[in-house]
């Protein structure tokens, strides 16, 4: 066994010719270390007589030493680390998925070796099977509804012509306090108008929804973000959809909402499949997903 590589997987897909063609050209987490497909093998016919499409991990070596579960414990809170590894297994997923069905998988899901990992696959066939079928001509898109800074000073100023009594800093910062909570209590109020009329408009065109938390810290700068949601969007209404977002944020200018996406259905794939024992993996159950929520 080589103890010096574990095999990473980045997403399950049903192969297509053309990706013969381009995983050669994609560049992975770790650059000189060609991605490849691992393909299962199982019964073509179903028990109704039907046929099962194959299922392949998309996957590739990388270093031992940097994800087995003592590095992952300690990568897990290096941001630059996080970003770089969330980045380059977004940009392989995105590109598997302009020319093949993709089910994303979690950051960091790592197999011993390219047996374990077959073996991971076959044992969730049926379930990735049903998932194709669930996602086919479909695709997700996000919709985020953000709070703009607020422009209201810190303390109220009198009109120049009608002067007032002077009043004490600690009635002023509370007057001005009182006005910013007015302020905010106003904008959350048109943020959940937004979201109703969101809500709306989504109950039209998607099959499938998820919530996500709001995001917080550098993702959003200061703006709150406070609607994260993901839609699994039918193809041949994926353009009026975002129309209809659109046109409804024009009614809340105040807010900015926008729609993220295409991406392939990261909110919608499966959590990666349980390795056939403990010694199989190491993968940590924390890690985050590939990013939608990357800017």
């Amino acid at each position: 066994m080589n103890t010096t590589a574990l095999t990473y997987v980045y997403a399950v897909t049903q192969p297509t010719s053309a990706l013969d063609h381009v995983l050669p050209a994609l560049h992975g987490i770790s650059r000189g270390r060609p991605l490849r497909l691992l393909p299962t093998a199982v019964p073509t016919a179903t028990a109704s007589g039907g046929g099962s499409a194959p299922l392949a991990f998309v996957a590739a070596d990388v270093p031992e030493r940097d994800f087995n579960e003592a590095a992952l414990k300690n990568h897990f809170e290096d941001l630059d680390w996080l970003e770089y590894v969330a980045r380059a297994h977004h940009d392989v997923v995105q590109a598997v998925a302009a020319h093949a069905p993709v089910l994303p998988l979690r950051m960091a899901t790592v197999y011993q070796d390219d047996h374990r990992a077959r073996q991971a696959l076959t044992a969730q066939h049926r379930t990735f099977s049903e998932l194709f079928d669930q996602l086919r001509a479909h695709t997700e898109y996000g919709v985020k509804i953000y709070l703009t800074p607020s422009t209201t000073p810190d303390t109220e100023q009198a009109p120049v012509d009608s002067p007032a009594p002077p009043i004490s800093p600690g009635k002023a910062y509370l007057r001005a306090r009182k006005t910013q909570q007015h302020t905010r209590e106003a904008a959350y109020q048109e943020a959940q108008q937004a979201a109703q009329a969101i809500d709306a408009i989504t109950t039209r065109y998607t099959t499938h929804r998820v919530r996500h938390a709001p995001q917080r810290g550098a993702l959003t700068a200061a703006q709150e973000n406070v609607l994260n949601d993901a839609y699994l969007i039918p193809d041949d209404q994926a353009e009026e959809f975002q129309t209809s977002i659109a046109e409804a944020a024009r009614h809340f200018p105040d807010l900015r909402i926008e729609v993220t996406g295409p991406w392939a259905p990261y909110s919608f794939a499966t959590p990666p499949p349980e390795p056939p024992d403990a010694s199989s993996a190491s993968s940590n159950p924390d890690a985050p997903a590939a990013p939608p929520q990357l800017p």
